[in-house]
């Protein structure tokens, strides 16, 4: 269980990063949120962005078995 969650599920690039971006900086250090993402540009750009900013991926799976461009759920460390 994450400490956040955030569904970016209804968002397209660039807001899925803003929006996960904001989340990140109201969380402490070592706290964990999950993201709720869909589609292949979040799918690539929201993790790839978040190691950019020094944040840990603990895990990035798809939701019910979804396809490439599906639901899937990110979960993510506060690490800076």
């Amino acid at each position: 269980m994450s400490d956040h969650a955030i569904d970016i599920t209804g968002d397209i690039c660039p807001f899925t990063f803003v929006k996960t971006k904001l989340l990140v900086e109201r969380m402490r250090v070592g706290e964990t949120a999950t993201v709720r993402l869909k589609g292949l540009e979040p799918l690539k750009n929201v993790p790839r962005s978040l190691t950019e900013h020094g944040q840990a991926i603990l895990s990035l799976e798809p939701e019910n078995g979804e396809g490439p461009d599906g639901v899937h759920r990110l979960i993510l460390r506060k690490m800076t």
